[in-house]
């Protein structure tokens, strides 16, 4: 008799190419015209954003490739049979640390987004207790779980980004985007540098691939997850900048939030559109945040053979308590949320690639 499909340990390749998209779309939808349009100043912004995505798609491969030369293994243990074990456990912990400081981040969005729009009157304190409380509980089960929670989220992100598309068409006005090719190709190049920070997200699979049941698949799975994000940031990009223009669109800290607040429903059927758009916005970025949170947890119990899930997750809440409360301002979050993507390309795109290059070169495979 066949098992239930969901009744094992594994997912398959849907669950990929959702959790892919879901796990990079996160913040950057409603911060990225804002970071391209300071430095282009214009609509040639998209080219800025095709670049970042491409370069991003293409790391995306040496991942897919990278964990389909080892089914079944993490990280931990295709670093230890690449470039040694003791190697593997200091990458390995710093891929947790990497993803601890992810979760900070995201927990500080998460945190400045409904202190602004809606809880004004809660303090950022008790929201960021709060969602950290909620974190805990989530990775306290399977890791399966969380990952196959994106094909839930994912269908409805996507209908209510174009929703809002489709209730802005009444303000787009096409001259707000001219002219094109106005910019000059360095600072071009530049802007794609943010873009880029905004496709940072893939990387979780180093550690999901033990649960994925169809490791030559993955490839095809993990590009097309990684083609939504770039669409969709290439639609709230024009959009924004049809709605707004280059100008406001800079001067706006949340340019695709400002989108949703000025939605007008006929009738007062919806008389606020925007509570639903960050009601719906909270859920992913939790399961963004869970999946960062569950991937620093598997690393550490990787290394720490013997340490229990929930006693790892309880001590890590108070450790990361601290660092969401150390930004002290928005521009301080902005540097933060940097410094993160930095340490997310050293760790997540180039690591992974000269580790499938030395696989590669030494002829080193695993076996499922």
């Amino acid at each position: 008799m066949k098992s239930f499909e969901y009744g094992d340990r594994e997912v398959g390749t849907y669950e990929v190419f959702a959790s892919v998209a879901n796990m990079v779309i996160g913040f950057g939808v409603l911060t990225l015209p804002r970071s391209i349009v300071e430095t282009t100043r214009s609509v040639d912004g998209w080219v800025s954003i095709l670049i970042g995505g491409l370069g991003a798609l293409v790391f995306t491969w040496m991942v897919a490739l990278l964990i389909s030369r080892f089914p079944k293994r993490n990280l931990h243990d295709i670093a230890g049979a690449v470039i040694g074990k003791p190697l593997a456990v200091l990458f390995t912990l710093m891929f947790a640390c990497y993803m601890l400081t992810f979760v900070a981040y995201e927990t500080r969005g998460v945190a400045s987004i409904s202190r602004i729009y809606l809880f004004d009157r809660t303090p950022v304190e008790v929201i960021c207790l709060v969602f950290l409380l909620v974190l805990i509980y989530g990775v306290a089960g399977p890791s399966v779980a969380l990952f196959r929670l994106n094909t839930l989220f994912l269908p409805i992100v996507i209908l209510l980004l174009f929703v809002l598309f489709l209730m802005n068409i009444s303000f787009f006005e096409f001259k707000n985007l001219m002219p094109f090719f106005v910019t000059d190709w360095r600072d071009v190049v530049l802007a794609s540098k943010e873009s880029v920070f905004s496709f940072i997200g893939f990387e979780i699979l180093l550690f999901y691939n033990a649960v994925i049941n169809q490791p030559r698949k993955i490839l095809k799975a993990s590009t097309f997850g990684m083609l939504i994000p770039l669409v969709l940031y290439v639609l709230v990009f024009f959009f924004t900048l049809g709605v707004f223009g280059s100008e406001v669109t800079a001067n706006t800290l949340y340019p695709t939030a400002e989108l949703a607040k000025q939605v007008e429903v006929p009738g007062g059927f919806f008389e606020r559109f925007e509570s639903i758009f960050f009601s719906v916005w909270v859920l992913t970025l939790f399961n963004t945040a869970a999946m960062a949170f569950d991937v620093s947890l598997q690393a550490l119990e990787a290394v720490f053979k013997k340490a229990k899930r929930t006693t790892l997750a309880f001590w890590l809440g108070p450790f990361l308590f601290l660092i969401v409360m150390q930004p002290q301002n928005l521009i301080e979050i902005q540097q933060f949320g940097e410094w993160i993507s930095y340490v997310g390309i050293g760790l997540g795109m180039i690591f992974p690639t000269l580790l499938l290059l030395l696989s590669i070169m030494r002829g080193v495979k695993g076996r499922a």
